[in-house]
């Protein structure tokens, strides 16, 4: 039987013509852009990966750390952990300025900006930790079926999404919009549940089953409020300038006032504000604001919608 060498297979692939004809749209794309050189490197999905884990481990070090671990030794757990996963943070959140600055014609940015930045978010670890203590606690009291925070904090989808978002919004909030939603997104990628970086959500969040959630840019979420699998709080329209371009940063999510619950496959859009302690059933397809106390069902929701259509 024949052997097939490297170069028998380059030459039946025609690899060297296709190798020059990606060159040729590689570097038009460049032009396009407006980059005669080479782009910066972006920050990478795998190595923020691992730092997500590292602080995840760093948060819960008894639950997330590593196993065996002795209660004399997890401080020091924590500090090696800690330690390592802010020196890779630093170094992605370098690679992200560099890159906005290339993408901006602007100058280098310095490694003082990035390694400030790092600290800032460094500092606020004890304050996320907080937080998700109090999502884990609406976890465990909003399901009959969770037995112990552990179980909640170590299987629950929607907690791990949280511990995703609430790291990565701090970023977000820090001008690191692409590092951010990365980390989004490789929870996305996991659980299914899509929570932009840029949303605004307060304590005791909770998302149950939570498969196809998507909470987008703008959203603001209150204190206390519950969400279950496939809800979506989108927008209802994008609006675009007189080129047809859209616009960016438009505030277009809905507004959730504390102590919301909205049901399985619900779809809320448009900036419009769901009141206080308001119940909205499953399935309800939802474009007007309600004032609290308001329960919408699937009837309710499609009467509104036949009055709005015949005045």
């Amino acid at each position: 039987m024949s052997q097939i060498t490297n170069s028998s297979l380059n030459e039946s692939f025609e690899i060297p013509s296709i190798v020059e004809a990606l060159r040729d749209v590689r570097l038009a794309s460049l032009e396009h852009r407006h980059r005669k050189n080479r782009p910066p490197k972006l920050p990478s999905r795998k190595s923020l990966q691992s730092i997500v884990d590292g602080l995840s481990a760093a948060l819960f070090p008894n639950r997330l750390g590593v196993p065996g671990l002795r209660e004399e030794g997890v401080d020091y757990f924590v500090g090696f952990t800690l330690d390592a996963a802010l020196r890779e943070l630093n170094l992605q959140i370098l690679l992200e300025l560099r890159y906005s600055a290339d993408s901006d014609h602007d100058k280098t940015p310095s490694a003082e900006s990035a390694f400030n930045k790092t600290r800032v978010f460094a500092q606020a670890l004890p304050r996320i930790r907080q937080l998700l203590d109090t999502d884990l606690n609406a976890a465990f009291e909003g399901d009959p079926a969770a037995r112990s925070l552990d179980e909640v904090l170590v299987c629950y989808p929607g907690i791990s999404a949280i511990i995703h978002y609430r790291l990565a919004h701090e970023l977000h909030a820090l001008g690191l919009p692409l590092i951010a939603r990365i980390i989004s997104e490789l929870a996305h990628s996991a659980t299914g549940i899509d929570i932009h970086p840029g949303a605004t959500v307060g304590e005791g969040f909770f998302i149950d089953h939570g498969t196809g959630v998507v909470i987008g840019e703008t959203a603001v979420i209150g204190n206390h409020v519950r969400l279950y699998q496939a809800v979506t709080l989108g927008a209802k329209r994008f609006p675009t300038d007189a080129h047809g371009h859209l616009i960016k940063g438009v505030a277009r999510h809905p507004i959730l006032e504390d102590h919301v619950v909205i049901y399985a496959g619900a779809t809320i859009l448009g900036r419009i504000t769901i009141g206080a302690r308001s119940v909205i059933g499953g399935n309800v397809w939802l474009t007007h604001s309600v004032p609290p106390d308001s329960h919408i069902t699937q009837a309710s929701s499609q009467e509104n919608a036949t009055l709005d259509r015949a005045q």
